[in-house]
């Protein structure tokens, strides 16, 4: 008969508990990588299905905003007031030692539009600085309501810090443009995806 003190014995009951310690970690790992692979998933397919609302979408605000880092933003918030669809243009996230015709060489082409219609934000430098600054400019403006102007990708994320800084204060909305090839690359849309994971745990 075999002694309860055995040693096979002691290392059995010690090693039963810290195998079952391991199928747990295990478990809470692989579901864990589960859910945020859905989540994944889903969201990078609601970033690449954004529309590009600049080319089918007429729309009108009292204010937009143009968030710069993509060609062809500022041009279509210069449309959007040229076409008297907005009363003010805010250009947020601009570089602080850039001039206005720098910013937008075709400035000349637009004869109809009073440069104290544009003011140009410059302390900004992330999405949720520009939502930020924004706020404070467009409630200096009186606005009633804003558009966001930015990329097709940015789009959803921005519109999510937006509202979540403008709540309960102005209606916004958002209008997307083409910025780069027509159809983004997967690499891009997995970082943008990435990125509104990070912004979801603090910014809205």
């Amino acid at each position: 008969m075999r002694s309860p003190f055995d040693s096979g014995n002691i290392l059995k009951e010690f090693s039963e508990p810290k195998r079952r310690r391991r199928y747990t970690l295990a478990a809470i790992l692989f579901l864990t990588a589960l859910i945020f692979g859905i989540r994944f998933y889903h969201e990078f397919e609601s970033v690449q299905s954004t529309p590009i609302h600049a080319w089918v979408l007429d729309q009108s605000a009292d204010c937009a905003v143009v968030l710069t880092g993509g060609s062809g933003r500022v041009k279509e918030g210069m449309d959007l007031l040229a076409r008297r669809s907005i009363r003010k243009l805010i250009i947020s996230g601009v570089n602080p030692q850039a001039e206005w015709r720098e910013i937008f060489p075709n400035w000349p082409f637009y004869q109809d539009v009073q440069e104290s219609d544009i003011v140009l934000e410059r302390r900004s430098r992330t999405t949720f600085g520009n939502a930020q600054q924004t706020l404070a400019v467009a409630e200096a403006l009186g606005c009633r309501d804003l558009l966001v102007i930015t990329s097709q990708i940015h789009l959803p994320r921005a519109i999510r810090t937006f509202r979540a800084e403008f709540e309960g204060r102005m209606h916004v909305e958002g209008r997307a443009v083409q910025s780069g090839p027509v159809d983004s690359g997967s690499f891009e849309v997995a970082v943008e995806v990435l990125k509104s994971f990070f912004y979801g745990l603090w910014a809205y």
